[in-house]
């Protein structure tokens, strides 16, 4: 069985009403990352950093997966599909996917401050000062700051390489180390990028490019695909 990777953003989120960080009405609105996102601010006011992202995780609980989210589990009818997300939501999980490597960690879950490898499913819960993990430490977002190491990256890169068709959505391709991953693939694979502005970084690349947001885009991409394995 062919192999699809698919590398997903803040753009297929969005769609089911997450907003993104950088957009203008975006998570950044009102903060700036140094005071929220790294592990000075953590240090600095550990409270506030606990609000910024209960406030996010309340929002990806109320919100659900869209019809791009749901296209990709259809495309396991036919293909091994691996999703390497840098969203830190689970709608990727909840529509049914059964790969999901998350690049920057995971807003439902909680990690201790003392053993990064401690994690705890929060469920419906938030995290609040005094939280303790197994260990007695403070537990603190299971996500992946600003000035650290994204400790995925090697695993993500293992799995881009091996992909027959790479498949690039909702990202702009700004972000690195995650940014990088594309240009991992083979030269064999075929590669789409389902964006409505498409990255200037794979623009002329070698990328079918589908200028249409993941709700359409990517449900389309899907459907040909699955075409080609019946014909």
């Amino acid at each position: 069985m062919k192999r699809v990777v698919v590398i997903s953003g803040a753009g297929i989120s969005a769609e089911s009403g997450l907003k993104t960080f950088r957009g203008a009405d975006g998570l950044w609105r009102g903060y700036r990352p140094e005071e929220v996102a790294c592990p000075e601010a953590w240090r600095r006011n550990p409270g506030l950093v606990l609000d910024f992202y209960n406030e996010r995780r309340r929002a990806v609980r109320e919100a659900v997966p869209n019809a791009a989210h749901r296209a990709l589990v259809e495309l396991e009818r036919g293909y091994d599909v691996r999703i390497v997300t840098q969203n830190v939501d689970d709608l990727h999980e909840r529509a049914g996917s059964l790969s999901v490597l998350h690049l920057h960690g995971e807003i439902r879950k909680a990690r201790s401050t003392q053993d990064p490898a401690l994690v705890t499913h929060l469920g419906d819960h938030d995290i609040h000062l005094g939280d303790r993990c197994a260990l007695g430490s403070q537990l603190r977002p299971h996500i992946v700051w600003f000035g650290e190491m994204v400790p995925a990256m090697e695993e993500a890169a293992a799995l881009v390489k091996e992909a027959d068709f790479l498949i690039v959505v909702g990202t702009s391709l700004v972000v690195y180390p995650a940014a990088s991953l594309v240009f991992e693939a083979r030269k064999d694979a075929r590669r789409i990028v389902v964006n409505p502005e498409i990255p200037e970084a794979v623009a002329g690349a070698g990328f079918k490019a589908v200028a249409k947001p993941a709700t359409v885009g990517v449900p389309e991409v899907v459907a040909g695909l699955l075409a080609e394995t019946t014909a």
